[in-house]
């Protein structure tokens, strides 16, 4: 490997086989999220530096194979067979090595640099399983590296290994040089190379035998069909059996015998009960598989104020403080009064009154993604299935879903991962319901005035409340717009495992380090426009009549009087908050002077009833641009208009309703 930055290896595997967290070790902090060209699935690149060699990592998504049905699929397909990346690094679970080996002679039929990261060797030796590597690797002729990746185990071999075996050369791999089918390939492959440019044509030919329909769309010629066909009657003829079957059959055969031959089952599979199987007995029980999960979600909301709450009330303390002494600070140095009321009552009122919040983000990102290192995560979606096949949705749409509570943007991403259009489209429709983590500062702000005894449960009752809703929406979408039959949801439960607290933190910070950037960017830039139109014109009382954020608001409250907050500055938090959602909370603290004096003015505008009112309109209307911008992406202009008129007039029905239902109570 040349001392250049611009070599390339890709980290490919099963889901939940280890990838991301040796995506992790390997490249640490020093990483890139982006989007693969042409798509909006998430691209993780980073770099990690070995004996003074510089490496590029791109983690591909988690496939089983190399025959690809989602957007997911095709993108680390494509990579590795097109971009043809320096090397390969294929993460193998060590407990399902038989099925995982599919992958792996796929990949090693194209002939590329190839190293194995077995991974959880650790699980694997617990269940009886002794895997003889050196006799895997002799058959294979490529390294295998022993990992237990979330103890970081094993990570210094395989980088020494990435520098020392990237140039090796390999002898070819191909399971069918020697079989009766071997001279079908070779006709395939003579009539395709015109068309295949961007394939190995022997990878191509066996793609086709297969019925792969990406590949033949490739070809053009009408003849070239006829030829293949007539190669496929013929082979088909001679094995007895259909093809595709065929090649199925021998490679499994491969592989199972492989599997025979080095590895040694030294526990019967009857009596194989792992600590995984005892924890489903309970977790993913019929009956209590909801209840727990529901628990679990309740457990989250309560320990994100129990413990982020005295860390953000020492932070709320250091913004008023630098609130006051900068006031201080620029009236001694003759600062004119605009100065001094845009860096107080604009950008440190309105920004600290955002990032007061980041402690209660962080451990909510944290507890998720402790959940989902555990392995439990998987499991939610699991029993969350049935529930979702009778709302007509499919049970992998649920995962999106739960995503949404971090940001719906990329859970809008995530629903790529779904095979049919029609169910993609039905979970990009509901996303926006899901709470994410820029309204979470908003119902913060308000149970911490209004519901100070009960803030999780209160807020555990938004989340609910939107999943309840987006459940009857997709019943009603699904009803209205696409009458199809969800398929069963086939997933792999992962074995439970202790979380990686290096894997657990770093997900967690670069989640939420999203909500500072944005505090520094768009939420500084709406602060400052509403401190702005607050100001101005000049001579008028700031934030007060005759202020031009003054007319804006008033022409926009009476709208919102039924609902219980007619008054204006509530008008224009939610005006601004289309931009996103935090500046919501922004602005109340702009317009009033600092998140300090939000305790007792917001009081003498809201009731409690009132307040949470503003919360539903919150949870419901427009999704940020942000998000439209990416459904329009996904799903078209027509979805995302339809988003912005059903969300807006769903918002206000409901939060209208539940104000004037509940004063016939209070």
């Amino acid at each position: 490997m040349t001392e250049s930055s611009n070599n390339k290896i890709a980290i490919v595997g099963n889901p939940n086989a280890g990838k991301s967290t040796v995506f992790n070790l390997l490249t640490g902090s020093n990483q890139v999220v982006g989007n693969w060209p042409g798509v909006t699935v998430e691209r993780k690149e980073g770099k990690f530096v070995y004996g003074g060699i510089k490496n590029n990592i791109i983690d591909l998504p988690g496939i089983y194979s190399l025959s690809a049905n989602s957007i997911d699929e095709k993108i680390a397909r494509n990579f590795i067979v097109k971009d043809n990346p320096d090397l390969i690094v294929i993460v193998v679970d060590a407990v399902n090595l038989e099925r995982n080996l599919y992958l792996v002679t796929q990949i090693l039929e194209l002939n590329r640099n190839v190293i194995i990261a077995l991974n959880m060797m650790d699980s694997a030796e617990s269940i009886g399983l002794e895997i003889d590597r050196n006799k895997l690797e002799g058959i294979l002729n490529i390294k295998i590296v022993p990992m237990v990746a979330n103890r970081g185990k094993g990570i210094d071999e395989l980088k020494k290994a990435i520098i020392e075996y990237n140039d090796k050369s390999y002898d070819e791999f191909d399971i069918f040089k020697n079989d009766k089918i071997n001279n079908s390939i070779k006709g395939i492959e003579n009539l395709i190379t015109p068309y295949i440019k961007n394939f190995p044509s022997r990878f191509a030919a066996l793609r086709i035998l297969e019925e792969d329909t990406d590949f033949l769309s490739l070809i053009i010629d009408k003849d070239i069909f006829k030829d293949i066909e007539e190669i496929k009657i013929d082979v088909e003829n001679k094995i007895g059996e259909e093809i595709d079957t065929y090649i199925a059959e021998h490679r499994y055969g491969y592989i199972h015998g492989l599997y025979k031959e080095c590895v040694e089952e030294t526990i019967d599979v009857n009596e194989r009960i792992t600590l995984s199987d005892k924890i489903d007995k309970v977790l993913i029980n019929r009956i209590l598989g909801i209840p727990i999960f529901l628990f679990f979600l309740w457990l989250t909301f309560e320990s994100v104020f129990k413990i982020g709450n005295p860390i953000a009330g020492v932070i709320d303390t250091i913004f008023g403080f630098l609130g006051d002494k900068s006031g201080i600070l620029l009236a001694a140095i003759g600062s004119p009064e605009w100065i001094i009321s845009l860096f107080k009552d604009g950008i440190i009122a309105g920004v600290g009154s955002v990032l007061v919040f980041f402690p209660n983000i962080f451990i909510m990102f944290l507890i998720f993604a402790t959940l989902e290192d555990s392995g439990y995560m998987a499991r939610a979606a699991f029993v969350m299935d049935k529930f979702m096949h009778k709302i007509g949705l499919h049970g992998k749409s649920f995962i999106p879903l739960i995503l949404g509570f971090g940001c719906n943007v990329p859970a809008i991403m995530a629903t790529r991962t779904l095979e049919n259009d029609k169910d993609r489209i039905i979970t990009i429709l509901i996303n926006p319901l899901m709470s994410c983590s820029a309204r979470l500062p908003i119902y913060l702000m308000i149970t911490g005035i209004f519901f100070k005894s009960n803030q999780g449960t209160i807020v555990f009752s938004l989340y609910l409340f939107g999943v309840v809703l987006a459940v009857v929406l997709g019943r009603l979408f699904k009803t209205l717009f696409f009458r199809h039959k969800a398929a069963p949801l086939i997933m792999e439960l992962p074995p439970y495992r202790l979380p990686s607290l290096r894997t657990v933190f770093q997900g967690a910070w670069n989640r939420s380090k999203l909500f500072v950037k944005k505090a520094g960017t768009i939420i500084f830039i709406g602060v400052v426009i509403i401190w702005l139109l607050s100001y101005l014109p000049v001579g008028a009382p700031y934030a007060g009549e005759g202020s031009l954020i003054n007319y804006v608001g008033r022409f926009i409250a009476p709208i919102f009087t039924p609902a219980g907050y007619g008054f204006w500055q509530a008008s224009v938090a939610l005006l601004f908050g289309i931009v996103a959602k935090e500046i919501v909370v922004g602005a109340f603290s702009t317009l009033f002077g600092g998140i300090d004096n939000l305790g007792h003015i917001l009081p003498q505008y809201f009731t409690a009833l009132s307040a949470y009112s503003f919360m539903l309109m919150s949870l419901i209307y427009f999704p940020c641009i942000a998000t439209i911008g990416v459904i329009k992406q996904e799903a078209g202009m027509k979805w995302a208009m339809f988003v912005v008129v059903y969300s807006i007039l769903l918002a206000y029905i409901v939060s209208i309703l539940f104000y004037q239902i509940g004063n016939l109570f209070i």
